[in-house]
């Protein structure tokens, strides 16, 4: 039986994977492959990876390549170099990336330098904002994907734009959403909600580094952030970068945030559902808050998810921070727009995934020959 290799490497990733995985499991009839589940170790911590693999029922990965902690060049070239040794010994069918992390594209660029097939989840997604290097990823990704898995019809048009054609696109839908429903039921109260009682939170994440790398920046976006909640309580799960930034800046905070250390997926998306307003410099949160119905502000100028603020309940406020206070009173009083799930966002993209995997499987139909690797 034909293989394939799924790829993760980062939080979001064990996310958006878990639903595929779980739609392969659990197919009837079963898919004419099976996979190998590959870790490349570029989130190494626990609390950013080991947990996921737990609390979203995913199998401990085949293969491990523990690239550990290093700068983007540095992780690139470690994953470059141990996927092409593990392509060496057995190569699969097809490597299935999803996503926009460092993993994603350089496991792309060893596959296709490998002859293997490469098959996008996510594809097509734009922020138009070369700074970021997830930016970077996505168009390298794209630029040498064989089949592209979409989340939206904004990003089948960009697709298009760029040559792409119809019989490579698929729209399936959004895997996070997959995730986020099929665990609705099971999220889980955390210690540190007990620090909020009844209160009406704020919940924030910052991680970007045009907004953390900058100790002005990172400064003013909080001292913003604590004068306009007053006392309403903010919420501040701290990613291992930003904690970092803060300590080498001796930027110490206390009230109104609530500090806590990154949580787990359930943990976390239980003060998602139930928070005021979602302050963030993230992409994911946002369409988990879309979904849950839960106002959300961006602090960014662009977003790769414009299907958010079109139909969600997402807003982008930008990098001046005299536009956060009036965001936050708009949420603590209630004033904020009420969004729509887009099209496909319906808990099923895993399962349309691996349907047309199944498909493209039994016959290459870029060049007319059936893939093996038995």
């Amino acid at each position: 039986m034909a293989f394939i290799d799924i790829i993760a490497g980062a939080r979001p990733n064990f996310v958006k994977i878990a639903a595929i995985i779980h739609a392969i499991n659990e197919s009837d009839p079963k898919p004419n492959f099976g996979f190998r589940l590959v870790h490349t170790g570029q989130h190494y911590d626990k609390r950013m990876s080991g947990d996921f693999f737990e609390q979203l029922g995913i199998p401990e990965p085949d293969v491990n390549l523990e690239v550990g902690s290093g700068s983007q060049a540095e992780q690139t070239g470690k994953i470059m170099l141990r996927y092409e040794q593990l392509l060496l010994e057995k190569s699969p069918a097809l490597t299935l990336v999803v996503g926009d992390v460092t993993s994603t594209m350089a496991c792309a660029i060893v596959a296709q330098k490998q002859g293997v097939p490469v098959a996008h989840v996510e594809a097509g997604i734009r922020s138009g904002d070369w700074t970021m290097p997830e930016e970077i990823n996505r168009l390298v990704t794209d630029s040498i994907t064989n089949w592209f898995f979409t989340t939206s019809e904004i990003a089948n048009n960009e697709l298009r734009r760029t040559g792409i054609s119809d019989d490579r696109i698929f729209f399936v839908g959004n895997t996070m959403i997959d995730t986020l429903l099929r665990n609705r039921s099971r999220f889980q109260r955390p210690d540190v909600a007990d620090q909020l009682g009844e209160r009406p939170y704020l919940l924030l994440t910052l991680h970007r580094p045009s907004n953390v790398d900058d100790p002005k920046q990172l400064r003013a976006i909080l001292e913003s952030i604590a004068a306009a909640a007053g006392s309403t309580p903010v919420l501040f799960p701290i990613h291992p970068r930003t904690k970092q930034k803060l300590e080498a800046n001796g930027i110490q905070l206390s009230a109104p945030f609530v500090l806590a250390e990154p949580l787990p997926y359930l943990e976390f998306n239980y003060l998602v559902e139930r928070t005021r307003g979602i302050i963030t410099d993230s992409g994911g949160i946002t369409e988990e808050a879309t979904v849950l119905g839960i106002p959300c502000m961006t602090l960014r100028n662009s977003t790769e998810r414009p299907e958010t603020v079109e139909l969600g309940t997402n807003e982008l406020i930008g990098s001046d921070v005299s536009a956060i206070p009036p965001a936050i009173k708009r949420m603590m009083e209630g004033n904020w727009k009420r969004g729509q799930t887009p099209a496909l966002w319906d808990g099923h993209a895993g399962q349309r995934i691996v349907a047309q995997i199944d498909d493209l499987l039994r016959v290459n139909k870029m060049c007319g020959t059936p893939f093996s690797n038995d």
